[in-house]
């Protein structure tokens, strides 16, 4: 399984990097949003589950690098930081910038998805109860910020055309509603997952009393 799932992480990054998504996104917002969410809320937690537990997991040698919550935070900072008007359009008009904003979103997703997922197995409660705190704070700042790309009532982004004879304004619409429902929904998800990895979990006092 874990094969699997590495296997179709780097499936997915090497279509989300090497097909037409690049070019379109470099005129479409939402094709840049699409971009954007297939890298931090499938690839990154694909390959952070495929590697979560195992002896080259980073968290097991590095846990205070890949604390839940912090990662959270720097993956706010770095998300929101690519979607200031100046930076996105560096990234829209720069192969270097491009390079630079896509590897950036790809280590942000990984940390914050193996900050929650990965460390030594069984999941101790404090990394499960970080997680799911780290995990649930990056759904709201995804969908804070979607929404807000969502109901703009102007251009935040110029492009040079948008997709399927969209305006520019309902294609960065478009896009905000990609990343308020993808983003959202993903981390979302994993905090709920792991909410229910926490539940599961048997207290220890219990069990010793119960012997």
């Amino acid at each position: 399984m874990r094969s699997v799932l590495f296997i179709s992480g780097l499936l997915i990054l090497a279509f989300a990097w090497m097909g037409p998504l690049p070019e379109m996104a470099a005129h479409s917002f939402s094709a840049h949003m699409t971009l954007h969410m297939l890298i931090v809320a499938v690839i990154a937690p694909l390959l952070s589950f495929a590697l979560a537990g195992l002896a080259i997991d980073p968290v097991r040698h590095m846990a205070a690098l890949f604390s839940p919550i912090p990662a959270s935070v720097g993956e706010l900072l770095i998300v929101w930081a690519w979607h200031a008007p100046w930076l996105h359009h560096f990234a829209r008009n720069s192969s270097i910038g491009f390079a630079l904003e896509q590897t950036m979103f790809l280590a942000a997703g990984v940390w914050v998805w193996l900050s929650a997922f990965g460390g030594t197995m069984p999941r101790s409660k404090s990394r499960a109860a970080a997680g799911v705190v780290g995990l649930l704070l990056t759904s709201m700042h995804m969908t804070l910020l979607g929404a807000l790309l969502a109901l703009a009532p102007r251009l935040l982004f110029n492009h040079h055309h948008s997709l399927i004879g969209l305006s520019p304004l309902q294609d960065q619409h478009l896009g905000g509603a990609v990343m308020l429902v993808v983003g959202g929904i993903a981390y979302l998800a994993g905090g709920l997952w792991l909410t229910v990895d926490l539940a599961n979990q048997r207290n220890p006092n219990c069990e010793a009393l119960q012997a």
